[in-house]
């Protein structure tokens, strides 16, 4: 069987769509199945995910269900501190910031304290579990994208059952490592949001930036059919209508939202279409002269699933359901639906409606193409 790779992009409290999606495959994947992704790879909230199924040693449907529980019980206050002191600190920090040159003395700058996720990731993930899912023959690689601050480089730490050597390419990287609770908190180190991580000698951040070839890490780990869950709905048609009238200039939230969309977003879809293209090419060389002229390239099977209806749209009416405080800063920026800005609040809305929501849209997404799950699985 060819091997399977699962993608999980990022998007903050968005990536629990993902959740509802791998519920669903599960109720369509046989009960005999122990786990259908040998290789998996995330990225920002989407690593977190991608994490917790892979140092997982029960079966799919078991690590799936403990997944969707540990979303189920994520609130704000799990992810960031949220007390009125602890958010007027996040801005006093950045207004000192600018009497030192622009530099945190004590740690990078950032406007939100993410180390109650710390100490979630470290209570659920444990690390050392990934070594038994290698030696169980259950998973042969998985791979989590940050970005290094000083190189401006993507870069994709990756462990895996067997020997693959790292890879280099412009403005991206494969490197070999012992995953660790600091790869995954600077993976989604959303930025001037969440502060950087220190790995080695250099800060990372958020993988999502600068990630110019998303499924490049899957196919250098060996994967030749790919299934990738999304957190936008920018694929569907129905999505590209003509856009509502303007009733007012952007506001901050609304800016902002652009530019998480073009992070966590654009280079997935982008990618993906890239992906397509490559494959009709291929499909018209025949099998004969593709191996005369070693031309090594061959199509990648690929599914995607993402959100049928735009997030932006129930992030709007959810996020009077944020701690208060935050749900202040988010209407004094325009991060609410009036303000056009309900995108960027949809990244932090980790909130039990917004979550359930989003668990639910997946599951219904995913089932609605339960014939097309299970040709990719060969049912």
């Amino acid at each position: 069987m060819p091997t399977n790779a699962l993608i999980l992009s990022g998007g903050g409290a968005r990536a629990a769509y993902q959740v509802g999606v791998l519920t669903a495959i599960n109720e369509i994947l046989p009960s005999s199945v122990h786990n259908p992704f040998p290789i998996i790879c995330g990225t920002s909230a989407g690593a977190i995910n991608a994490l917790a199924l892979a140092t997982h040693t029960g079966n799919y449907s078991e690590a799936v269900k403990d997944l969707n529980e540990l979303w189920c019980k994520l609130r704000t206050e799990h992810v960031f501190k949220t007390h009125w002191w602890d958010l007027l600190r996040g801005f006093g920090r950045l207004g000192l910031s600018l009497f030192h040159d622009g530099v945190g003395r004590e740690q990078s700058i950032a406007l939100l304290d993410n180390s109650p996720l710390r100490e979630v990731l470290s209570q659920t993930i444990d690390f050392s579990k990934l070594q038994t899912s290698f030696d169980s023959g259950d998973l042969k690689a998985v791979s989590i994208t940050a970005m290094n601050y000083s190189s401006s480089e993507s870069i994709s730490f990756f462990q895996s059952a067997n020997p693959i050597d790292d890879w280099s390419y412009h403005r991206r990287k494969g490197i070999v490592a012992e995953l660790t609770l600091d790869h995954l908190m600077a993976s989604s180190a959303i930025p001037a949001v969440f502060p950087a991580a220190k790995i080695g000698n250099s800060y990372y951040g958020d993988g999502a930036l600068r990630q110019l070839a998303p499924i490049s890490p899957a196919l250098h780990l060996g994967a030749e059919r790919i299934l990738v869950i999304g957190v936008s709905n920018n694929r569907n048609p129905k999505s590209w209508r003509k856009p509502p009238p303007v009733r007012h200039p952007p506001s901050i939230g609304q800016v902002g939202g652009h530019l998480f969309n073009s992070a966590f977003v654009d280079s997935l879809e982008g990618d993906l279409a890239h992906l397509e293209r490559i494959n009709k090419l291929l499909k018209l060389i025949p099998e004969d002269v593709r191996q005369e002229n070693n031309l090594k390239l061959k199509p990648v099977e690929s599914l995607v699933i993402s959100p049928s209806q735009p997030i932006d749209k129930i992030a709007g009416r959810n996020v009077r359901y944020l701690p208060k405080s935050v749900r202040v800063f988010m209407r004094s920026m325009g991060a609410t639906a009036k303000g056009g800005g309900a995108t960027t609040s949809s990244y932090i809305l980790f909130e039990e409606r917004f979550i359930d929501e989003l668990i639910e849209l997946g599951h219904s997404d995913a089932m609605w193409q339960r014939d097309k799950i299970k040709a990719f699985f060969n049912l």
